[in-house]
């Protein structure tokens, strides 16, 4: 669990969100503070992406409004990066590893040395060091996740949302990734919101879970997980709480009864 007490780096306040008539989002909100891992989840079509497309000023909500550092969003920030589940397409497979990540930092009045520095930290921080002159085509799909996280830690943000980031990979590598960021996390101390539709997922990586349901969609229950900052595949997906946790929100999002005896 986090320490102290802090003011939230990020505030979803009442976000409302509508296409055309169908009402997809209504009055969520819930913050996350410095160094939360923050995880997402909610049935198929309760609108887990819009709300991350919200969030990250992508696509703008209807009412409420988003808050970074106190501060209303009224444009992507700076401060915000966006990890997208389709690495495949995020990638541009005519470039080198090292000039996919360094892409983006273009837009920004860096010296070459400096670019060339957040690359290579960047790389260091996903395990990718060595890759930074191969091609995502040589790479295989795990690589090509954690090239691009590294584009997106390369901003140095203070808040990274990603977005079912790990749902194309094969289960070991999903389990990789899931430990690489919660290193990142800790080595960081960034800021994670994650968009998950595998409750696993969302209750061995979160100091919370904010789970969505209903049409339109609101948040349900925020449920923390007092089960400390040290995870582990085997051992922690064996304990009585992370049992009872997974348990919990499978009935919220389901609505059926839970198994785990109390």
């Amino acid at each position: 669990m986090l320490g102290n007490k802090t003011e939230p780096v990020l505030e979803a306040v009442r976000i409302g969100k509508s296409y055309g008539t169908k009402h997809v989002l209504a009055d969520v909100s819930f913050s996350a503070e410095k160094g939360e891992f923050v995880c997402i989840v909610g049935p198929s079509g309760t609108g887990k992406t819009t709300l991350l497309r919200a969030l990250a000023a992508l696509g703008p909500a209807d009412t409420g409004e988003v808050r970074i550092n106190g501060t209303v969003v009224t444009e992507p920030p700076a401060a915000v990066s966006v990890v997208f589940q389709d690495y495949s397409r995020s990638l541009m497979p005519w470039m080198r590893v090292g000039k996919n990540v360094e892409l983006p930092l273009r837009r920004y009045n860096l010296a070459r040395a400096e670019r060339e520095e957040r690359v290579m930290q960047a790389l260091r921080d996903v395990g990718l060091e060595h890759a930074a002159r191969l091609y995502p085509w040589e790479m295989s799909g795990g690589m090509q996740q954690r090239a691009a996280i590294a584009r997106s830690l390369a901003y140095r943000p203070e808040v990274l949302i990603m977005d079912e980031p790990f749902a194309s990979v094969d289960a070991q590598t999903r389990a990789d990734l899931e430990d690489l960021m919660l290193t990142i996390r800790e080595r960081l101390e960034v800021t994670i919101l994650l968009v998950t539709h595998d409750i696993e997922e969302a209750v061995y990586l979160g100091d919370k879970v904010i789970v969505l349901a209903g049409q339109p969609a609101s948040v349900t229950r925020e449920i923390s997980i007092p089960m400390g900052r040290h995870r582990d595949q085997i051992e922690t997906k064996s304990r009585p709480d992370y049992l009872e946790l997974r348990a919990e929100i499978h009935q919220l999002i389901t609505r059926r009864p839970s198994t785990v005896a109390s």
